[in-house]
């Protein structure tokens, strides 16, 4: 199945103390480094890929895949980058991940499009832990639904995925979520 992937780093990484965080360091390497691998070593890799990001454009450029700024002003959340990524989507689905996802499972992909042509407007991922919104599969034609959902100031994954048809699939290993320095550290010393 083809599809294309939207690596979400346009955020004010708040508990990151406001630092770019796709380009903070992990093992020497900037997050979103780690997360393209990912995504290369999946068993059905994307046939595109873009990055949502708003500041440091040209440093996300040089990594070889389009760089999309929110259209909405004063960074509107992961949904502002995800609009961005929808204007571009086409006819194919659209793998979304934020630049934390440093670690993935091999058939994560693969996984969430085989649900997404079950039907569902959406897939997103749970492990043993925690659900993760923003780790999410969609179909093509859902960006004029998103548009108007923000429009009228929704700004929740969560909220969003209430309204449309959403369905998840569970992974038995735990995702990483480094969003505060703490929890990189601890990554990293493992």
């Amino acid at each position: 199945m083809k599809y294309c992937a939207l690596i979400l780093a346009g955020g004010r990484a708040s508990r990151m103390g406001g630092q770019d965080k796709g380009l903070i360091p992990l093992a020497g390497q900037p997050l979103i480094a780690h997360t393209l691998a990912a995504l290369a070593a999946q068993t059905l890799p994307p046939q595109h890929i873009m990055i949502s990001a708003n500041r440091h454009l040209d440093t996300y450029a040089s990594y070889g895949h389009p760089v999309l700024p929110d259209s909405l002003p004063d960074f509107a959340g992961p949904l502002a980058g995800l609009l961005s990524g929808m204007a571009q989507q086409g006819e194919r689905p659209l793998l979304m991940l934020p630049c934390d996802a440093v670690r993935l499972p091999p058939d994560f992909a693969a996984r969430l499009l085989a649900a997404l042509a079950q039907g569902a407007q959406a897939i997103s991922t749970r492990d043993p832990s925690h659900w993760h919104p923003s780790l999410l599969a969609i179909q093509p034609g859902l960006q004029a639904g998103l548009a108007v959902y923000l429009a009228a100031g929704g700004r929740s994954i969560r909220g969003w995925l209430a309204g449309i048809q959403h369905e998840e699939v569970s992974f038995a290993e735990s995702f990483p979520n480094l969003n505060t320095p703490e929890a990189l550290a601890a990554f990293e010393g493992r």
